[in-house]
């Protein structure tokens, strides 16, 4: 396979607004005697955050699904087509189909980071700084017998900072750009985090902000491109780009 020239890398930069309560939870052998049930992850400063590697994984799984190339087995999606949606954005391991090496793994997700000031105005609310405490009970359908639980969320309101980087390379025009905002769309729709479907984890990215930056910005020959500046949704977003 011919490899192809790199030609730079678009920022994306957004919002992430919580329209429901968040959990992303850590595992039990953290808990502490006394603690919750069911505790969010936290930066070292005590702070929610949302992995790059949760809304990477949730971002693959839907392009998948919208591409039609969910496997049988399990297996995360790898032909190893240079002009593959899934493995041109996402990559597809070591080697793709029949032992060619796939280097065009485009896509780079940071974590999302809490803004502080976001909480501030229910902090007095909360059950700890930045987080809500959800009472929760599980019937036995045999027995009858309830089963409470606390579930620690992010509550819906709080807001994180993401970023994702794009490489770009030649002859991709804005295919990849593009095919990250139709699956952050199609995330909106979705969830993130555990116990999606009794209602958690519903999102919304806001305030978007797209720069393009080329080589030459890199060889500090060039100012980077701003080709979206402050995108109320990822609709307003994609028809800036197209």
């Amino acid at each position: 396979m011919e490899v192809k020239k790199f030609k730079g890398k678009y920022i994306l930069q957004a919002n992430i607004r919580l329209l429901t309560g968040l959990h992303i939870g850590i595992s039990k052998d953290d808990l502490e005697i006394g603690g919750l049930d069911n505790p969010v992850i936290k930066d070292a400063q005590g702070r929610p955050y949302i992995p790059g590697s949760s809304l990477k994984g949730k971002l693959r799984t839907l392009s998948e699904f919208f591409h039609g190339k969910v496997s049988n087995n399990g297996e995360p999606h790898g032909c190893g087509d240079e002009n593959c949606e899934v493995c041109g954005l996402f990559g597809a391991g070591i080697k793709g189909k029949e032992g060619k090496p796939l280097y065009l793994r485009r896509l780079i997700v940071r974590d999302a980071m809490l803004d502080p000031k976001s909480v501030e105005a229910f902090e007095t609310y909360l059950e700890t700084k930045y987080t809500e405490v959800k009472h929760e009970n599980s019937i036995n359908r045999l027995t009858s017998e309830a089963n409470p639980r606390q579930q620690e969320r992010v509550p819906a309101g709080a807001v994180f900072q993401s970023e994702f980087t794009v490489n770009i390379f030649e002859n991709d025009g804005t295919k990849f750009i593009e095919e990250l905002l139709k699956i952050m769309r199609l995330l909106e729709d979705d969830y993130i985090g555990g116990s999606g479907s009794r209602g958690y984890g519903k999102i919304k990215f806001e305030d978007i902000v797209i720069k393009k930056r080329s080589v030459d910005f890199y060889k500090g020959t060039e100012n980077e491109e701003v080709i979206i500046s402050g995108a109320k949704s990822v609709d307003e977003a994609l028809k800036a780009i197209k």
